[in-house]
């Protein structure tokens, strides 16, 4: 199997792990007898951690956790005809509850419906209160029949799934116990790249096991499929975590939980030393509301948005190259109902400075939808203050396809612009064009790009709909009027050139964005 980085869940299965025997290396006799006779260091060095004393004090609150349900006719992705498992669906369970691919037994042969399978694997967890609620990862307890927890004294119990939230990857679980260890909640953001911490969890099925490392990045998305990537600010570090680990608590040096380690990047399953961990104050507010009404309620603004690079911050007059470009705004949605427009450039959500655009969909997601929030976003060279009303997100349905067998519209022959400064050539959009990119009226289409054209970010087929130059944008009411928009504009200056461009062969479906372009000196 080709190699590639991936996001990996660590979860680890009961099964079929294989671990390789520990050896001593040989050591000289003279050499161990010169060793023995050293006197053991009474003292940490100086500015190192107190990891003997955060393990102690915290790994009683630390549990494992074994999960066992069935896999079959509903886990597996059968179809109508009973057909098994395809290996690209059985590498896929290796993978995410083994932390590699690998290579499993068939659900049933011959066409024959696949057989249920018992599944087991775990993760780890941690006590947030004297009276048992437990913290894991929603993909450790994912579609479990039974979860048994194991405290550090051995004494095991069966626990209740009170509620499991997907996008976050956070999930609250129950035992029936009283006046058990709990861990002590820290502050994710008071978190220093470079800083010390520490994972404790059952890695690979190993108990209680420490690891250490130090803060490596904070706010980080993650690159894998899962749904998380786009609302939690992952803390990345490099304490090593390997399956197993999964719902298991990361401590900063005073022995606070600051994050639940959930994802590793990997290309062999296992530790590269590039981990992740959703902050403890996300998974708190998500544990508050699962306990309170069972389901999470994240707010939605309604817009599409694209990152500000350096020289679309030119072109939009901003001082440097930060906050979330917004390039569409969906009918009446809570943005549209605010007044955000096409162009805005959001730098703040309720004063959280929004640095990169992937901060935004965070902070919007963190919001109670119904409650007033503040915005302010950069429009027209200056600082415009808006508040919006959030709506409630609502997970995204699967459209059904469109028809390939739509007849084309006919083509209505116009005479084609040119326009040399950028060796580009235009023309208005016809009528199909303009039906599938909801253009009611303006717009020129990129019919030609020269050989020896400058641009990088336009292709023929592009719909330009709008300018931005020097923080002034303007709408492109059709192909001459857009080359003389480029002919008046100052050598070596950035335009922003508002795009829409078909996602599919068909152009039956647009979606638009901003495409920077630099003008010859």
């Amino acid at each position: 199997m080709k190699k590639s980085l991936i996001a990996s869940l660590l979860a680890v299965g009961a099964l079929g792990v294989t671990v390789a025997a520990f050896t001593t290396p040989h050591v000289p006799a003279l050499a161990q007898a010169q060793a023995q006779a050293q006197p053991a260091a009474s003292v940490s060095p100086q500015g190192l951690p107190d990891f003997v004393t955060l393990y102690e004090n915290n790994s009683p609150s630390v549990v494992s956790i074994a999960v066992s349900s069935t896999i079959g006719k509903k886990s597996a992705k059968s179809g109508a005809d009973g057909a098994t498992p395809d290996k690209e669906d059985m590498e896929e369970f290796f993978r995410r509850y083994f932390g590699q691919g690998g290579q499993g037994g068939q659900g049933g042969q011959g066409g024959r419906a696949p057989r249920e399978l018992r599944r087991q694997g775990g993760g780890s967890g941690f006590i947030i209160s004297k009276d048992g609620l437990i913290i894991t990862n929603s993909h450790v307890v994912e579609d479990a029949d039974e979860v048994l927890v194991k405290l550090t004294d051995k004494r095991e119990f069966k626990a209740k799934v009170i509620g499991s939230d997907k996008r976050s990857d956070v999930a609250v679980i129950k035992i029936d116990a009283k006046d058990l260890p709990a861990v002590k909640i820290g502050n994710p953001d008071r978190l220093r790249i470079g800083e010390w911490v520490a994972a404790i969890g059952q890695p690979l099925g190993f108990e209680s096991t420490l690891t250490t490392g130090v803060v490596s990045a904070k706010s980080r998305a993650s690159r894998g499929a899962d749904s998380t990537g786009d609302l939690v600010p992952f803390i990345q570090h490099d304490a090593a975590v390997n399956p197993g680990n999964s719902g298991g608590p990361l401590f900063n040096t005073r022995g606070e939980v600051v994050a639940i380690n959930s994802m590793i990047a990997t290309v062999s399953g296992g530790f590269q030393g590039i981990s992740f961990a959703i902050p403890i104050d996300l998974a708190m507010d998500v544990v508050g509301q699962l306990r309170a009404g069972g389901s999470v309620k994240r707010g939605m603004l309604g817009v599409n948005i694209g990152a500000v690079s350096r020289d679309l911050a030119d072109a939009f007059g901003l001082p440097k190259a930060q906050g979330a470009l917004v390039s569409g705004v969906n009918k009446g949605s809570a943005a549209e109902k605010a007044g955000v427009k096409e162009g805005d450039v959001v730098l703040k959500f309720n004063d959280r400075v929004v640095d990169d655009s992937r901060d935004l969909p965070r902070y919007v997601t963190s919001a109670r939808p119904g409650t007033p929030s503040k915005m302010q976003v950069w429009r027209d060279g200056k600082t415009v203050d808006l508040t919006v009303t959030l709506d409630e997100y609502k997970e995204p349905t699967q459209l059904a396809s469109l028809d390939k067998a739509t007849p084309k519209a006919a083509v209505v022959d116009t005479p084609d612009t040119k326009e040399d400064r950028l060796g580009l050539s235009f023309r208005a959009p016809n009528e199909k064009e303009r039906g599938a990119a909801k253009l009611a009226s303006g717009g020129a289409v990129v019919s030609d790009v020269s050989e020896k054209s400058s641009v990088r970010a336009l292709t023929e087929g592009d719909i330009i709909v709008g300018v931005t130059r020097k923080g002034k944008s303007t709408a492109v009411t059709g192909p001459s009027q857009l080359a003389e928009l480029i002919k008046g504009s100052e050598k070596g200056s950035t335009l922003a050139f508002r795009v829409k461009r078909a996602i599919d062969r068909a152009g039956a479906e647009y979606n638009e964005f901003f495409a920077p372009e630099k003008l010859p000196e």
